[in-house]
This record gives C-alpha cells, structure tokens and sequence, in this order.
C-alpha cells in the first residue's frame, strides 16, 4: 500500500493525461491520491487546489491536519484541528506528538466577544504571538489538564454561542488573537489555523500544536513529512494555502457551516437559550438541551 503524504508534491504529476482519483485506507484515513490517463496535465495551481480540499475535508471530519511555516521563519510544523469538534481521542494524540502545550487561534473579534485580553501588555515574543489569559470551560471539566477536559474547553471556545462566562481563567488551554487577513497579513500557525477552518465551514476558531519527538527536539518539514506518511494525514505548507486564497479570491464568503461530529460541546451552552443570560447547567443537562445541542 503507497502511504505517501497528501502534499502538492505528491499530488502534481508531470504526465500529459487525465487525472483521476484513486481512494485508499491509511490507518482508518481514506486518501485519495492523484494519476493519470493521456490527454492532460495536472498542473501545479490544481495540485494545491486539490490539496487544500483533502485538508478542508479532514478538519471537517473533526481529523488533524500538519501545516509547515517557512524554514526562514519558526521552521515548525504544526498539528491543526478544528475547536468546535475537537475530540478527546485526538487531543491525546495531538498532546502525544507535541509538547502538550495547545492553543485556540481565533478571529480577534472572537476574542473580544469571549473577554479574552492579552496576556501581557509589552509583547515580547520574536514572532508577537499574541498569547490571550489562558482557560478552562467553566462547566464539565475536572482539574483541566486531561485529553477530554481540554477538547471540552476547546469545544466550547469553537461553540457558535458561547459566552465569556461559559469560560473561567486560568486555564489549561492558550487562545491566540489571530491578525486580521489571516496568513495573507501574517504567515503564521494562528492565521493558517484561523483560515483553514473558516474556509473549511468548521467554525472560526482552531486548536495547534507544535510537532515533538520523543526525544523532545521540535519537528522539522522532513520528519513531519515521514510522520505525515506513517499516520496517514495531509501535510501542507503555509504557502500553499497563501497560494489557495489568492486564487480562490480572499475575500471570498466562506462556505456555510458544515456539520459538526457527534461529539457534545459544553453543557452551559447547550441549554442555554440565546435569549437568556447565562445559566451553568453541568454535566446532568436535561436531555431536552441535548438534543437541542445535537441540532445546533
């Protein structure tokens, strides 16, 4: 079985043929890989259209996906999820091959709405990060530091009607204020995530983290290329989504929300009417505000 990483390198072909999908298993991950038939080229703009369609796809999908910065610039590369379906199983895996720190990149208006200042006034971080007060979600979570209380605490800063207050700080979980223009303004993991999940109708607000070996040195492109492969996943540079949006036009609308996993965000805002202040209902929330969440 070919296991290569989706990246546009592997999805260009320099064959004059048609191109056609062809629809394999990786570790539970159908990837669809790109062939040809005589007729036609695959050229280098439709490899990374395709590209970013498998990696909008996936984070639908409530599934990782690896984006690289430049080597000039962190020369990191990070694992990027979509906040409002995030999934215990995969924040375990996402702390597993990181560091563990994870962090929530969203719009700054998101931020506002979700009372979320900066850290520290004077920003002294080489690339100006811009790290907000860390948080937990203010119902359903135990000390906030497990795999499941983080996805909660992620799920509700990706929830459309969550408030400040469904919201406590300290946390365990790092929002980021992304730079309005997302990576056409500022070429970094907190834009890429900002887009890619808006572009993808997957809420507005990610969670990243960067990629570690077990030996705790950061991940390079090369190995997260061969760790792509291995896991089965996409792997894209931040240019390649650059490219994507000035060809697909920037200010284009994103598309409508797609549906969420079937996975429960948290309980305050699930009960919770839109008309109402905000109630804390915990995790005993009548079924009737289950299913309402189920809808939303």
């Amino acid at each position: 079985m070919n296991t290569t990483p989706i990246t546009a390198e592997a999805a260009t072909t320099a064959t004059a043929s048609p191109v056609t999908v062809n629809s394999v298993t990786v570790n539970s991950v159908t990837v669809n890989s790109v062939t040809a038939s005589p007729g036609t080229t695959s050229t280098a703009a439709d490899a990374t259209n395709a590209l970013l369609e498998r990696a909008f796809a996936e984070l639908r999908a409530g599934r990782p996906v690896l984006v690289a910065d430049s080597a000039s610039r962190e020369n990191e590369v990070d694992a990027i999820l979509a906040a409002d379906r995030a999934e215990p199983r995969w924040i375990a895996w996402t702390i597993r091959h990181s560091s563990g720190f994870l962090c929530a990149p969203m719009p700054t208006e998101r931020a506002d709405q979700l009372d979320l200042p900066l850290m520290v006034p004077d920003n002294q971080d080489s690339f100006r990060t811009a790290y907000t007060v860390s948080v937990d979600a203010a119902v359903g979570v135990t000390t906030g530091i497990s795999a499941s209380d983080r996805a909660l605490t992620l799920r509700t800063l990706g929830h459309i009607d969550a408030v400040a207050e469904d919201l406590i700080r300290p946390g365990h979980v790092i929002p980021l204020r992304a730079v309005d223009g997302g990576v056409l303004v500022r070429p970094g993991h907190t834009e890429a995530a900002t887009d890619l999940v808006r572009l993808a109708g997957a809420g507005e607000v990610g969670a990243i983290a960067e990629l570690v070996h077990d030996s705790g040195e950061v991940m390079r492109l090369p190995e997260a290329e061969q760790f792509a492969e291995a896991e089965g996943l996409v792997i894209l540079h931040i240019s390649d989504l650059i490219a994507w949006r000035r060809e697909n036009d920037a200010l284009a609308a994103p598309p409508a929300a797609a549906a969420r996993p079937d996975v429960a965000p948290h309980p305050s805002v699930v009960a919770r009417p839109a008309e109402t202040a905000y109630v804390g209902t915990g995790p005993a929330a009548p079924a009737a505000a289950e299913t309402a969440l189920v809808a939303h």
